[in-house]
């Protein structure tokens, strides 16, 4: 990881952004998953109202949309924030800890929502700009669901953006550094379920039987040769067995083998290789085992792929914030995946990486029961909004 340079300002917290800080911490408190973010969609809803947006509900579900135009221009631009949380028994016991049994703000989505907020009332009392600002505040990026539904309820069409951009947090980035990566910045994913189907019978008598079992040992060993013989050395992929399911006591041989894949790529190329190679490796148990298979492939999300104009150009705007030195245009490979893919397969975009700090609480990972987003970074999240609306928008 890059060292910081020069720390950018902004770090330390002043009045201004002490009501966002309060903000994040009630939605740490109250957590709400998926798409059920129903009092983080009001409180967002109210505190856009009361600076002068023009507020837009219930779109794709609970995702609220706050409009802002200034100036004559036709040039408009989207900015969006998620706000859902995960299903974690949180380990923290700081003040602000979640107050929901098994509910938690794991991955900082809090955050993002107390950032944007702080932002809209950057852009709404000082920022110079000529065009709209489309704020979006997103349901269920979890499960990969929200950005999908929020498109189909007619998101771009009711407010038409040129472009559209969006943060996240990032645990051992230092704060005051910033990723902007062009090209595929997160991963596809992608959902296999796997049967394979044989011949229940008692353990005693197994030549009775078609055991299932020999067929997934060798089906798990097979899995790993895929990175490691079918994909060339820059083909990144990730292929992670989620579940296996099998058998009923432990003197029944089982009639079937469920398996649960996820697959990663940052390619659809690479997506449609590992496709081809598992449906191979299961024609292959066919003819060496005797069983039957079946494959079930459900696509979730595509990789995140930012454009190369529009990323350009919010590397350029945030170096005055960061500094040049801490304006990455390549950092850590990150296999996640991020429904906000499906935002920039529709409008050219960016999405960047906000470091979130190290130690215990920040350095730590997310979806992890020790994570804290950081305070501190808000400051920092609201100004490269501020500076992205008026660089995109800046009057003619």
């Amino acid at each position: 990881m890059n060292q910081l340079t020069n720390p950018a300002p902004f770090v330390d917290m002043n009045e201004q952004y002490v009501p966002y800080v309060k903000i994040r911490h009630h939605l740490h408190q109250y957590p709400e998953l998926e798409g059920e973010t129903v009092e983080a969609a009001n409180l967002v809803a109210e505190t856009l109202s009361n600076l002068g947006y023009e507020v837009h509900r219930h779109i794709g579900g609970n995702g609220v949309v706050g409009v802002l135009k200034k100036g004559n221009s036709s040039k408009a631009i989207a900015l969006r924030a998620d706000m859902d949380a995960l299903p974690i028994v949180e380990a923290n016991t700081f003040a602000h800890a979640s107050k929901i049994h098994g509910r938690m703000h794991a991955c900082g989505h809090d955050g993002h929502t107390a950032i944007m907020l702080a932002a809209a009332e950057l852009l709404a009392k000082q920022a110079n700009f000529s065009g709209t600002v489309n704020l979006i505040f997103q349901p269920a990026e979890e499960p990969l669901t929200g950005a999908k539904k929020m498109l189909d309820d007619g998101l771009f069409t009711r407010f038409p953006s040129d472009a559209v951009f969006a943060l996240h947090n990032m645990p051992g980035i230092p704060v005051g550094q910033i990723v902007a990566q062009t090209g595929p910045a997160m991963a596809s994913s992608q959902k296999m379920v796997c049967l394979l189907k044989g011949k229940s019978g008692h353990g005693a008598l197994p030549e009775l039987a078609l055991d299932p079992l020999p067929a997934l040992s060798a089906f798990i060993a097979a899995l790993q040769t895929i990175k490691s013989r079918t994909l060339a050395i820059s083909e990144h992929a990730v292929i992670s067995i989620g579940s296996i399911h099998a058998g009923s006591s432990y003197n029944i041989i089982p009639e079937n083998v469920e398996i649960q894949l996820n697959v990663r790529t940052d390619t659809e190329a690479v997506r449609e290789k590992i496709n081809q190679r598992v449906q191979q490796i299961l024609q292959g148990l066919e003819l060496s085992y005797g069983i039957k298979t079946e494959l079930d492939i459900q696509f979730l999300v595509p990789p995140v792929i930012n454009s190369a104009a529009e990323t350009e150009q919010v590397r350029e705007c945030l170096k005055p914030l960061f500094g040049d030195d801490n304006v990455l245009s390549v950092g850590q490979k990150v296999m996640g995946s991020e429904d906000f893919a499906w935002m920039l397969h529709e409008v050219p975009g960016c999405y960047m990486m906000l470091g979130n700090g190290e130690g215990q609480f920040h350095g730590c990972s997310v979806h992890n029961p020790h994570y804290d987003f950081n305070d501190q970074i808000i400051p920092l999240g609201a100004q490269s909004w501020l500076r992205i609306v008026e660089h995109f928008l800046k009057p003619e």
